[in-house]
Formats: structure tokens, C-alpha cells, sequence
């Protein structure tokens, strides 16, 4: 992992934008060069849709004479007209890779770069892809569980990761999973999950939301529990972690239920304590129903006019702005957190390392306090760590600020060794 070492920023020139292209191709002895970045990966979990603003946002600054072409995975209409509105000169293209000749790979054959936005990666299929037409490619903000670089098939899957040009691991756990097994490119870092560069807002939505719901700005957390339940009616998880089981079993129900009681628990310690409410947010579609069902239907009446459970979605615009306001934003889920820290908004990340590692990317910002784990630990804890922010709020913030600060500095460097490869 690169040390916490501060980092020199480069002075801006106020220039138009037809002289950008120009005076960067100038500098780099080069036309304007293009990255294709595939992200968007769905649109029901708004960490799925925040990956993709928050690269893109990272990209622009750092990065801001290359064009870039989005292959977006999955979208709607909601979040085709947010990424039109924030970013109107990225060109977005939809479609298959398998397709001949097909929107996608007429896009990679432009690109000067392929990279891969953030996830939870297993697919090689873009990786044969670029290698076969001699396109460079990276990764961005990847976590891999120790499958990918293990078992049947693991000498082929770590030969493609060799042939990238750089690999950049959203957690440091997954960064030793890949040295481990013998996983060298040219380079390979340690760089934050891009939906941390995510400044997309929808104030006009977020500020209705907290006026129905009586909510006062700063006066309020926010909680979202994370169950073993299918993602969608019908569909099994196919993944041998079983992450999402269609049938989920006794154990796994006792598990949700114990959990849920930890969380009531701390939310009946912060209603008393400081007469704040607590909203039942989402980060996933699917768990507003599960949420309601194990934490707010069996809260007592007296507790549950404090706490306001969400029964609509929301687009990933909305959530930042009502993050911002949120006095404090806990989830079992890591995105939410995420986009809590990037609006300048304390969190706390109750993990379950089950899941996968990207739960550590809090620890290697320097925030290590804020993600208890959960099974380990008890709604008193929690509540002594949630408190502590409490106490003194200037302070939490001053932390947020500083652990963003180290997020932008990896961004920046990760941003540098692209535009290296491009230019070379």
C-alpha cells in the first residue's frame, strides 16, 4: 500500500475547451487519446450506479484532456439523464461485447485504453478481448475474492491479470491476495473504489424528501441492513459464496434477524440519548422490503415515530444530497458510506467481511474506527463509536476531510500512471 505521503497539486490554466485537446496533444506529442471505461454495472443498488460518476469524476480532474467513451453496463433513464447532465462530452455506448462488429467493440477499437471501473470483478472476457487486438487495458478500484487467483483454471486467470498494465485493488486485502499468487504487472497499487470521487446532487429531490419526512439537516443517521436474500423474485445466486440465496436457510435467517436486533438496539440507545430520528435508507432495492420486515415493523410503537423507513427508491443524485445533510450514515452495505464520506458526512461501516474485502478499503484510508465488524461486535460498541462522532462533530469532520484527502491523492496518482501508458 503507498504510504500517507502529501502530494504537491498542480496549478489550473482557465483555458476554453476547444484549446484543451490542442495544447494537451502538444504536450504530449500526441492527438487527443481516449479511454473507454466499462462501469454501470446495475441500477438497482445505488453503489452500482455511483461507481460510474464518481470514475468519471475522477477521470475529469485528473485526467481532463483525455475523451472518454462509458460502456455502461446497465442503465435507465434516471441515470442516463444524471450522467448526460454531469458529464454532457463523455459519449456513452450500450451494448455486448460478443457482438461483431457491434457498438461496443467499434468503442475499444477507438479507445487508446480499455480500463475496468469498479466491482466486485471475476469476468476475464474483456481481458482475451483487448489482449487478442492488442488493446492495453488496467483496472480500477477492483476487489477480487481469493477465487479469481486459486483453484481450477488459476494459472490462465493469473496470466491475463499479468498482461494488464496496471492493476489498482479498492482494498489492500485483495492487493496481497493477488501478490500472493504470483500476480505481477507493471504496476500494481492500492487505490480506492472510484465511487468516491462522486459529486453528482439532486438538492430539489432530497430537499422534499427530508420536508415529508420531518427531518431536520444534521439531525439524523441513517441505517441500511444487508440480508441473505435474493436479489430479485425467482433468481438464484449462481456465485459459490451464495451471497444472495434464493432459499436462504435457517442459519442465514437467524443471521439477518440477529443483526437487525443489534441495529434496533442502537437505534433505541441514540433515540434516547440525543432525541435525533433515524432513517431507514436504502443502498440496495431489495432490502427496503427486508429492512422494514427485521428492524421497523418490530420496533415498539414509542420508538417507531422516531424512525422513518423509506418506501421508494431512489437514484444516487438524491442520495448524495440527503447524505450531506445526515448527521451521521451507518450501513452493512460499503457504498453508502462511500458517498457519506466523498458529501463530507461521518460514517460507520458495520461489515461483514463475508461479503467480500472491499469492506477494507475504510481501513486503508485511515478509518479503521468507523468499520467495526459486525458478528464481533455489540450495539453497545457500536453506539460508543457512534457517539464519539456525536461528541465532537468538528473533529469527525476534520477526519472525513483527511481521509479524502488520501483518497485523492491515490486517485491522482492512479490518474498519472493512465495517462503515462496512453501517452507513451
Amino acid at each position: 500500500m503507498t504510504s500517507r505521503r502529501s502530494f504537491l497539486k498542480t496549478s489550473g490554466l482557465a483555458l476554453g475547451a476547444a484549446s484543451l485537446p490542442s495544447i494537451a496533444g502538444a504536450q504530449a506529442g500526441n492527438a487527443q487519446k481516449t479511454v473507454l471505461l466499462h462501469s454501470a454495472w446495475a441500477t438497482k443498488n445505488i453503489g452500482d450506479i455511483g461507481h460510474t460518476p464518481g470514475t468519471l469524476a475522477a477521470i475529469e480532474k485528473y485526467l481532463p484532456e483525455a475523451k472518454v467513451i462509458l460502456w455502461a453496463a446497465h442503465t435507465n433513464k434516471e441515470v442516463d439523464a444524471m450522467l448526460a447532465k454531469r458529464f454532457p462530452k463523455v459519449e456513452i455506448v450500450k451494448g455486448s461485447l460478443s457482438e461483431k462488429d457491434g457498438a461496443v467493440q467499434k468503442a475499444i477499437a477507438r479507445a487508446d485504453f480499455f480500463m475496468r471501473g469498479p466491482g466486485m470483478g471475476q469476468s476475464t472476457d474483456f481481458m482475451k478481448y483487448c489482449n487478442k487486438i492488442g488493446k492495453p487495458w488496467g483496472l480500477q478500484g477492483q476487489s477480487y475474492f481469493p477465487d479469481m487467483v486459486t483453484g481450477d483454471g488459476a494459472e490462465a486467470r493469473v496470466a491475463l491479470l499479468n498482461s494488464a498494465s496496471f492493476i489498482y485493488c479498492r482494498d489492500t486485502k485483495t492487493l496481497k491476495t493477488l501478490q500472493d499468487n504470483g500476480v505481477k504487472p507493471p504496476v500494481m497499487e492500492f487505490c480506492p473504489d472510484g465511487c468516491f470521487g462522486i459529486d453528482v446532487r439532486d438538492e430539489e429531490k432530497a430537499l422534499a424528501r427530508l420536508a415529508k419526512h420531518g427531518l431536520e439537516p444534521k439531525k439524523f443517521i441513517t441505517i441500511q441492513l444487508r440480508t441473505h436474500t435474493p436479489t430479485s423474485p425467482g433468481v438464484d445466486d449462481k456465485r459459490p459464496q451464495k451471497l444472495n440465496p434464493l432459499n436462504p436457510t435457517p442459519e442465514n435467517i437467524a443471521d439477518d434477524k440477529r443483526r437487525a436486533k443489534v441495529y434496533q438496539d442502537l437505534i433505541a440507545m441514540w433515540v434516547k440519548e440525543t432525541g435525533y430520528k433515524v432513517v431507514i435508507a436504502p443502498e440496495v432495492y431489495k432490502e427496503m422490503q427486508y429492512n422494514k420486515q427485521f428492524i421497523y415493523d418490530t420496533l415498539p410503537d414509542d420508538l417507531k415515530k422516531h424512525v422513518v423507513n423509506f418506501d421508494e427508491f431512489w437514484n444516487v443524485d438524491e442520495a448524495c444530497s440527503f447524505y450531506a445533510r445526515a448527521h451521521t450514515v451507518i450501513c452493512h452495505e460499503p457504498h453508502t458510506p462511500i458517498m457519506a464520506l466523498a458529501m463530507g458526512t461521518p460514517m460507520m461501516h458495520t461489515f461483514s467481511e463475508f461479503h467480500s474485502p472491499k469492506c477494507w478499503m475504510f481501513k486503508d484510508i485511515g478509518l479503521e474506527e468507523w468499520a467495526p465488524e459486525f458478528d464481533a461486535t455489540p450495539a453497545s460498541k457500536m453506539f460508543e463509536i457512534l457517539m464519539g462522532i456525536h461528541k465532537d462533530y468538528p473533529a469527525a469532520e476534520a477526519k472525513v476531510k483527511k481521509a479524502m484527502t488520501y483518497v485523492h491523492e491515490r486517485f491522482a496518482a492512479q490518474m498519472g500512471q493512465l495517462k503515462k501508458v496512453i501517452n507513451a
